[in-house]
């Protein structure tokens, strides 16, 4: 074989490792040198950089193997896609070397919900006595999982991943809820949905009855449909029998726990652990095994995370919301907000999602390249909240100025919610550097 790989984070030098190991031709690309280059080069490949993607070595390879950044418009993309070449992620590279007889893998993707339902179900595995690991959109990337030994694997998949996928048939896959993101990348709401749904690629086919979108797309998928859902279910289907999560799937509705049993808040966080506990009841994980992997959950950083209560105001870290179909849910789960948003809202409007919360809106702070738009949202749909500009852009400090205005509009009871709607990377490293500037910000204010 003889492959391109394109990006050198942390999964596509390991996707290089992997080929250089397997006797392939490797060549690398990244725009600029690095310590990672350098040891790739060590390892016999060829190393490629700079700004124009070298479309010229498109002519000497078979094989290309794509990051994240390079959307299907992107011009090595389209040109490597023009040629015929076989054109691939890091996942499908994994599924294709997995071993013969390997772990199985149960996976799930999302407009929202994706970390925290597979952290919840790799909990649930584990509980359950088998060795297991939460992968795929974080943590050990899955070409050096998929020969480690584990028992299965839970695996976080994106649309960007799925997108570049050819035969990659997760075991079992989850689509927890459908709204418009990613736009920019994928060019359309019909791609973007295309991508989602090659998670049900095996034919067993989990997904929230309750979210239209993904209700009717599951309708049409080939296989085993597994619904869950917020009320009552029906035969076949995961849900709430009052307040017991219940597997309906055999009509007989065995208790999984109760919804006080877990340990994150909210109504979406009930349909990540019924969605989590559909992927391992079809592993064959016991009612016992997925009460004590929920009832033992920890959240994960960053997703509507209390930071700190400061003059007896709440501090609220959701930096993960990095979509308004994501920043609802955490809006909707407060009232008199003071709301932190902006960034990179990626093509998407923000009108209904202002329009649905401005009577919870006590003030908004705005920073990032696309605040403009957040600012006309709510001048058309909250002309009474008073609004902050921080123009600023050194990460760091825009935050804390953001925090102090905050705090001055804020009275006692109410709630400092960051929550951006809009990506990080105009002014972050991501998300987690801009969660880890709030809660810096959010101390200076106690000091």
């Amino acid at each position: 074989m003889k492959a391109l790989v394109a990006g050198t984070g942390v999964a596509g030098e390991a996707s290089a490792r992997v080929l250089i190991e397997r006797g392939a031709d490797v060549t690398v690309y990244d725009r600029g040198p690095g310590e990672t280059l350098d040891a790739l080069a060590a390892l016999g490949a060829r190393i490629v950089t700079g700004e124009e993607p070298p479309l010229a070595v498109l002519d000497e390879v078979t094989d290309v193997v794509l990051s994240p950044g390079f959307a299907p418009h992107h011009p090595l993309a389209e040109a490597a896609v023009a040629r015929g070449l076989d054109v691939y992620s890091e996942p499908e590279l994994a599924w294709r070397i997995r071993p013969e007889g390997g772990a199985p893998w149960l996976a799930l993707t999302g407009t929202n919900g994706k970390t925290t339902t597979v952290t919840m179900l790799r909990d649930i595995l584990a509980a359950a006595g088998l060795c297991t690991a939460a992968l795929g959109n974080f943590g050990v990337p899955l070409v050096t999982a998929v020969s480690a030994g584990y028992d299965v694997l839970a695996v976080e998949l994106s649309s960007f991943q799925l997108h570049w996928s050819r035969e990659l048939a997760p075991h079992a896959g989850a689509l927890l809820n459908f709204a418009e993101d990613h736009l920019e990348w994928h060019g359309s709401l019909d791609a973007y949905g295309e991508a989602k749904t090659r998670v049900w690629r095996s034919g067993v086919c989990v997904g929230n009855l309750d979210d239209d979108w993904t209700a009717a797309a599951l309708k049409d998928a080939h296989g085993l449909h597994v619904g869950f859902t917020l009320a009552p279910p029906p035969p076949g289907s995961f849900g709430l029998d009052g307040d017991v999560l219940v597997d309906n799937t055999s009509g007989e509705g065995v208790e999984l726990c109760r919804v006080g049993d877990l340990t994150v808040p909210g109504r979406h966080n009930i349909a990540n652990a019924l969605a989590a506990a559909a992927l391992a009841r079809l592993h064959g994980v016991k009612p016992a095994a997925v009460a004590a992997g929920l009832r033992g959950y920890r959240p994960e950083p960053h997703r509507i995370a209390h930071v700190a209560t400061v003059g007896g105001v709440e501090y609220v870290d959701d930096s993960k919301a990095t979509s308004p179909h994501a920043a609802n849910v955490s809006l909707a789960a407060y009232d008199g907000i003071v709301w932190i948003a902006g960034g990179q809202l990626k093509g998407v409007s923000v009108d209904d999602l202002v329009a649905a919360h401005a009577h919870r809106l006590r003030g908004a702070v705005l920073l990032g390249v696309d605040r403009a738009e957040l600012a006309a949202a709510l001048a058309k749909h909250a002309p009474d909240v008073p609004v902050a500009d921080i123009a600023d852009t050194a990460p760091e400090a825009a935050m804390a100025e953001a925090v102090a205005a905050a705090a001055r509009m804020a009275r006692e009871g109410d709630t400092v919610l960051l929550a951006p709607v809009g990506a990080s990377k105009d002014m972050y490293t991501g998300y987690p550097h801009r969660g880890r500037a709030f809660a810096a910000a959010v101390a200076g204010l106690a000091a």
